[in-house]
């Protein structure tokens, strides 16, 4: 009997020779990425396929907390106000969802879906805050993100308050947030298209940059002398100043601008807002 695969013709699939890599079962999970990783330098998977992987496994063991946005970066509206004294909010962070708050972040009441103001505009008399808000969706710290997840499947619902072993609110997390961390960043129709240039101005002096730009570029644009023989890009940057990589909503200074992230995922800084709130210093070496 001649050995299989004998005729050049006979070549085996992609699938038959994936599944001939992964025949021996890994005893554990790095020993499965492992064997995964070597399935993507032989060819087996390409890069995508194997981040997607990396990421299904990583929801299992990823929490919400390490993905939440936190409180002091919430942006609420509060049950008080009239939709005229939010809107500019609405119309400045172009988010869909929006918590609705009491007296404090902690006194969440419901959740306001942006596009429900187009009744108040439709028919300002009749509008109600309070009757439009959605139910709000309480979940601890410690829940894991693939648990998380299937409930927001189940439930339809796209927004969760995220509330410490206290109840006191410490952030909310969207389900965006999460299948970021398993596809990478998500764009939509408020990101940066690729055509377009790495610092768009916006409104009230501020900046939106892209993470990418060279550090160059950025100094003339801006005035600045940040020095660029260490990293090559204003993400890059931004990384050292942290010493991490941040999450969405987190800001830091340096030579007097406030840089805040607007999009990251799990992997990298995508796009900053950039304020200046100082007079330039004489001198900046890009560590301040």
């Amino acid at each position: 009997m001649s050995a299989p695969f004998d005729s050049p013709d006979d070549k085996p699939t992609l699938l038959e020779r994936l599944s001939a890599f992964l025949t021996r079962e890994p005893e554990d999970r790095e020993e499965l990425i492992a064997l995964l990783r070597g399935a993507f330098e032989r060819r087996l998977l390409d890069a995508d396929a194997l981040s997607m992987i990396e990421g299904v496994l990583s929801v299992s063991e990823t929490t919400v907390r390490d993905i939440m946005i936190p409180r002091a970066q919430m942006d609420c509206v509060s049950i008080d106000d009239a939709p005229p004294e939010f809107m500019p909010l609405i119309v400045e962070t172009k988010h869909s969802r929006f918590p609705v708050i009491g007296e404090s972040k902690d006194d969440v009441i419901g959740i306001l879906l942006a596009k429900e103001l187009l009744n108040y505009y439709a028919n300002p008399e009749g509008f109600g805050l309070r009757e439009t808000l959605r139910p709000a969706v309480f979940v601890p710290e410690s829940k894991r993100l693939n648990v998380l997840l299937r409930e927001f499947r189940a439930n339809r619902n796209h927004i969760a308050i995220v509330v410490d072993e206290y109840g006191g609110v410490s952030g909310l997390v969207t389900i965006e947030d999460v299948l970021e961390q398993i596809v990478g960043d998500i764009d939509d129709e408020y990101d940066f298209d690729e055509s377009e240039d790495n610092v768009i101005p916006e409104a009230g002096g501020r900046y939106r940059v892209k993470a990418q730009t060279e550090i160059e570029d950025f100094n003339a644009q801006f005035g600045t002398t940040f020095e660029s023989e260490e990293f090559a890009t204003v993400g890059g940057l931004i990384l050292k100043a942290f010493g991490r990589l941040p999450k969405r909503g987190e800001m830091t200074m340096l030579g007097g601008f406030r840089f805040r992230v607007l999009r990251a995922d799990s992997r990298r800084l995508h796009t900053l807002q950039v304020e200046r709130v100082a007079p330039l210093p004489g001198a900046d070496d890009g560590t301040s």
